[in-house]
C-alpha cells in the first residue's frame, strides 16, 4: 500500500486542483476554496484511522481533534462565557485526541470497514452534516465540503489499490482488493452500524436538490 507521505501529497495536490479549478470558474471565493483543499487532504488520510502505525494514528487524530475543537469554538463562542468556552474547546480536543483515538485503535482492524467505499460515503455525509447542521454553512457549500472529504478518501483507496499491483513482477499483492471495496465483507454488522449512523445524519444534511446543483457545477469544472 502507499505510505503516509504519498497519501498526504497526492490528496493535497488533488485538493489544490479542486479548489483552484472551482475558484477559477467562479464556483466559490478564495476564502471558500482553501478549506476545500484542506478537507480533501484530510480525506486523503482519514482511512488510516485504523492504521497499525502509531505515528499515522497520532497525526490523523491530532488533525481531527484540532478541527473538532475549532468547530466547537465557532459554535459555542456566543453561548458560553469566555472561561467556560476555553474549557469546552480544550475538552473537545482532549476527548477526540486522547479518548477517541485509543478506542478506534482497540476496536478497529486495519484495512477493515474504514478502507471501503461505504466509509468514504460516511465521511462525506458527516462533513456535509457538520458543515450545514452545526456550522450553518449554505447548502451548496456544505455539500461541496462533504464531497471534498469523499474525494480525498477515494484518492486514498485508489492509491492503496494501485500500490497493490507489482508491475515488475507482473503480479497482484495479497493486499489487492482490501481497500477499494464496498464494505468490510468479513464484518457486515459494522457496515450496518455505519448505515444507521448515516440515517441519523439525515436531518442535518442540506437539501438533496442543492446536491444536484453542486453536481452540475462540478461537471462544468471538468
Amino acid at each position: 500500500m502507499a505510505n503516509f507521505g504519498t497519501h498526504v501529497s497526492v490528496a493535497a495536490g488533488s485538493g489544490c486542483l479542486l479548489a483552484l479549478g472551482g475558484w477559477h470558474v467562479g464556483l466559490w471565493t478564495p476564502w471558500q476554496a482553501w478549506p476545500l483543499m484542506l478537507l480533501t487532504t484530510l480525506g486523503g488520510i482519514l482511512p488510516d484511522i485504523d492504521s497499525d502505525h502509531s505515528h499515522s494514528v497520532r497525526l490523523v487524530f491530532g488533525l481531527l481533534a484540532f478541527m473538532a475543537a475549532a468547530a466547537g469554538a465557532w459554535v459555542l463562542q456566543s453561548r458560553l462565557a469566555f472561561g467556560h468556552w476555553l474549557l469546552a474547546c480544550a475538552g473537545i480536543y482532549i476527548g477526540v485526541r486522547y479518548l477517541l483515538a485509543p478506542a478506534f485503535k482497540r476496536f478497529s482492524v486495519h484495512r477493515g470497514i474504514w478502507h471501503s467505499l461505504l466509509a468514504a460515503m460516511f465521511f462525506g455525509c458527516a462533513g456535509s452534516a457538520l458543515s450545514h447542521g452545526v456550522l450553518g454553512q449554505p447548502p451548496e457549500l456544505a455539500w461541496a465540503q462533504g464531497l471534498a472529504l469523499l474525494a480525498g478518501c477515494l484518492v486514498h483507496l485508489m492509491l492503496d489499490e494501485l500500490y497493490s499491483v507489482d508491475l515488475e513482477g507482473a503480479r497482484l499483492k495479497r493486499s489487492f482488493g482490501t481497500a477499494l471495496k464496498l464494505f468490510d465483507y468479513a464484518r457486515p454488522l459494522r457496515a450496518v452500524a455505519l448505515l444507521l449512523l448515516m440515517l441519523v445524519m439525515l436531518p442535518w444534511l442540506p437539501s438533496w436538490t442543492s446536491l444536484l446543483g453542486v453536481w452540475h457545477q462540478w461537471l462544468a469544472v471538468w
